[in-house]
């Protein structure tokens, strides 16, 4: 077992993993840790907590510090010149004629390095670019392209259920999204419907997900041919929440569609392959 705190570097951002190193570390700290890419001010989001060796993936680096009142002011100047590096960078973008969007700046805290973010419809050349801005600085310069979904995530935005996107306040990091979620939810496959503002299949469709296909796995499925009261019948729709079987039945006064209880519905074992159609899983990018 080993003793760690989590922390993050911006909001909702991924959580890591810190060797606290005896120091007295409080919930919600400001520190200075070590990382791959140098020295880094983040914020402490899971107090002293004891795991086990094998859950860490990588080294464990330590934490150097509490942050002090210059390492807050450092910061804060850190942030300042982001924002005056992020108006240089537009003006020599369209100085070279790129067709790039900056989406943010980010200084490491030792001022070693800048992060200029951007999004792009293919990949861009920007040597010449990156050759302009390191001679300016004088320090080394990284430009990264980034998904429509981070955009997103930084930027901020209102969901279609009226509160923040899901991306920029809570989730640390995003998981596959497919078209057989809508479809096992019962949700319209209206691209306009399911979509979030990033242009991706909303992220919180995958929240009830594993409630839904435990639900799902006591009922026929799409095509099946069962046994109702009524007669046989072929399954067209199930709704999961309700546990509610509709059935496509063939009776004497003509072909009827009727709801039934998942207890009074008996698959045959059968399939009707008219109904049957193959799940589309199509993830969306990251």
């Amino acid at each position: 077992m080993i003793d760690v705190v989590g922390i993050r570097f911006r909001q909702a951002g991924k959580i890591y993993f810190f060797d606290p190193v005896g120091l007295e570390i409080d919930l919600y700290d400001h520190v200075i840790v070590e990382t791959i890419r140098g020295i880094e001010y983040g914020q402490v989001v899971v107090a002293n907590k004891t795991i086990r060796e094998d859950e860490i993936i990588s080294t464990l680096k330590p934490v150097i510090r509490v942050a002090t009142e210059e390492d807050i002011a450092k910061n804060a100047e850190n942030k300042r010149k982001a924002d005056e590096a992020y108006h240089v960078f537009k003006e020599k973008v369209i100085e070279h004629d790129l067709n790039m969007k900056l989406i943010y700046v980010e200084y490491t805290f030792d001022g070693n390095k800048i992060l200029f973010y951007f999004t792009a419809d293919k990949r861009i050349d920007f040597r010449d670019l990156v050759k302009d801005l390191a001679a300016i600085y004088k320090t080394r310069i990284e430009l990264r392209q980034i998904g429509v979904r981070d955009e997103a995530k930084y930027l901020g935005a209102v969901g279609y259920c009226g509160r923040e996107t899901c991306c920029s306040t809570h989730l640390c990091e995003f998981k596959p999204v497919s078209i057989k979620m809508a479809k096992d939810q019962n949700i319209s496959l209206n691209p306009t419907k399911i979509s979030g503002v990033c242009g991706r299949l909303m992220c919180c469709m995958r929240y009830e997900q594993e409630g839904y296909e435990y639900l799902l796995k006591k009922m026929p499925k799409i095509g099946a041919i069962v046994k109702t009261e009524e007669g046989r019948g072929v399954v067209i729709q199930n709704s999961a929440l309700q546990q509610i079987v509709r059935v496509r039945v063939e009776t004497e006064d003509g072909i009827k569609m009727m709801n039934f209880p998942i207890d009074e519905v008996h698959d045959t074992g059968a399939v009707d392959k008219n109904y049957v159609t193959e799940d589309e899983d199509i993830e969306v990018d990251e």
